[in-house]
């Protein structure tokens, strides 16, 4: 009866608003919908969503990348961009519903109190985890918390029959946005970004001073399946790369004037051989620092034409931690490519398809495939090469993608987990007896082979699946790379990402021709 009476008492004062709005201003016709809806209609609604579905309902029409994050999405989006995070400080995975710890972080938290590589994390602060299939966000949100707080865990470990207790002071932890850095072979360097963060120019800097003392001339730097990030950490990488006055990328939009970004001539690398390595899941800072360094001449680029996002976003924060980003510029590079792919506003569902397109026209797999427009022509700033703007760039040496690399059995077996949970396992049994056989890395990766019984663990398991080879030579095309996969996870969860790439790579098409390219410089 009440709401009643306040609905009556309300409908004329909104009547009268909703009459004035028709003259005035959208965002005050905008203010009157929300207050009507949320007081009139007939049930019960949430306004936080209400207003939120509304902020999207605007951005939608609008480019692919202007978005709108709930806080908790804003955070999960920031965290492995911004370097650190508060935890405890350990790498783990789940294997039969159950955590098991792969390293704990060096020096960190999880480390300082004893806990082990292979320990299984059973209970935290009494409330069991392990075989009670709660969700891996459940048990994240469990583990974090804010710097300096503490939480008990309840531990099992192999050879020890009671559960051992630890209570850890949860801490800072560093985020790595490097992957690997490695003498690949003797004067070349490798240095893979995995993305863009607050820490990689000084990840990078660390990296590169490490390379040189050990003999670095050549640098192979891989952007492969990198998604870019923070504009300023790929404009200072590629400040240590460009000679002073050398434009590096420029931005512009309707509400922004022209902004650019050159070199200061400090850059420690400027006469370093360089290859620069993409694929179609390069974008954004990424695509910057490529595109800096093909329109410079400074490198060769190496791979397949990348995602082509060229749009920059400015975060707009809300007092409850969510965020639009909103796209306010295009970026260019420095011989005024704007590499944005074309997009239609509103039609997302097509622009999220793009790849998906790009395997289906066979462009993937062949450079005849792709065509530009004689309109999107663009000559580099040294050489006077043809380079093409509007839609990602275009790698100097194309590398096709090979199907038959990875099969479909192999693709199969690694969607359903059974790579990753046979090698963990593998893993947890024999880490003793694998780090007393194999001192080094160098040792392992000279006389290391996956135990057959590994991989027929994994077809048997794949069988009951119904997962099974379309043919003995299917069968026969997989197992060797399988093996190389198998052994490269093994040597992460032993060591680290740094080992895992330094065995994958060896097969990586993409960086196998770098390796050729600066092979064939060095003759000169």
């Amino acid at each position: 009866m009440k709401r009643l009476k306040y609905i009556l008492l309300m409908l004329p004062l909104l009547v009268a608003a909703i009459a004035s709005a028709q003259h005035d201003n959208p965002l005050r016709k905008l203010q009157i919908a929300e207050l009507a809806i949320n007081r009139l209609y007939v049930d019960t609604l949430n306004e936080d969503k209400l207003v939120e579905d509304a902020i999207r309902g605007m951005l939608k029409g609008l480019d692919p990348h202007s978005s709108y994050t709930t806080a908790k999405e804003t955070k999960a989006l920031n965290e492995p961009l911004q370097g650190s995070f508060d935890g405890i400080g350990i790498q783990f995975n789940m294997v039969s519903d159950t955590l098991l710890v792969i390293q704990p972080v060096s020096k960190g938290p999880s480390e300082k109190v004893g806990i082990l590589a292979g320990d299984r994390i059973i209970t935290v602060n009494d409330t069991t985890i392990a075989g009670v299939k709660m969700e891996r966000s459940d048990i994240m949100r469990r583990l974090r918390g804010k710097r300096g707080t503490k939480v008990s865990l309840g531990v099992m470990r192999r050879g020890v029959k009671e559960m051992l207790h630890f209570t850890v002071a949860r801490a800072k932890i560093p985020v790595y946005t490097l992957d690997a850095y490695y003498m690949i072979r003797p004067h070349v360097g490798y240095i893979r970004i995995g993305s863009f963060g607050a820490t990689t120019y000084g990840e990078f800097v660390t990296a590169t001073d490490s390379l040189k003392r050990a003999g670095m001339k050549s640098l192979i730097l891989d952007l492969q399946d990198n998604g870019g990030g923070y504009l300023k950490a790929a404009v200072d990488i590629a400040n240590e790369l460009l000679r002073k006055g050398d434009l590096i990328v420029y931005t512009e939009g309707k509400a922004q004037n022209r902004m650019e970004y050159k070199a200061d001539g400090g850059g420690k690398l400027q006469d370093l051989k360089l290859c620069v390595l993409i694929n179609e899941y390069s974008a954004s800072a990424a695509e910057i620092v490529t595109g800096a360094m093909q329109d410079h001449d400074r490198a060769t680029v190496i791979g397949r034409r990348s995602f082509g996002k060229g749009l920059v976003q400015r975060p707009i924060e809300f007092e409850d931690g969510s965020m639009i980003r909103l796209t306010i510029a295009h970026y260019y590079t420095p011989a005024g490519r704007c590499i944005q792919k074309p997009y239609e506003k509103g039609d997302r569902e097509d622009y999220a398809h793009d790849i998906e397109k790009r395997f289906k026209h066979g462009e993937l797999y062949s450079a005849d495939s792709i065509r530009f427009a004689d309109s999107l022509k663009c000559q580099t700033l040294r050489r006077h090469r043809t380079v093409y703007g509007g839609g990602g760039i275009m790698p100097d040496d194309f590398v096709p993608l090979d199907t038959t690399q990875f099969t479909a059995l192999h693709r199969a077996l690694v969607a359903r987990s059974l790579v990753i949970n046979a090698t963990l396992r593998y893993t947890d049994e024999h880490r003793k007896e694998l780090r007393q056989k194999y001192a080094s890395f160098n040792d392992f990766n000279a006389n290391f082979q996956i135990p057959a019984y590994v991989t027929d663990s994994i077809m048997a398991e794949a069988a009951k699946a119904n997962v099974k080879p379309k043919d003995d030579a299917e069968l026969q095309k997989t197992m060797p790379m399988l093996r190389q996969q198998l052994k490269a996870l093994v040597a992460r969860d032993i060591w680290d990402m740094n080992e895992y790439y330094r065995i994958m790579n060896e097969e990586n098409r993409i960086v196998r021709r770098a390796v050729e390219t600066i092979k064939e410089w060095n003759k000169f």
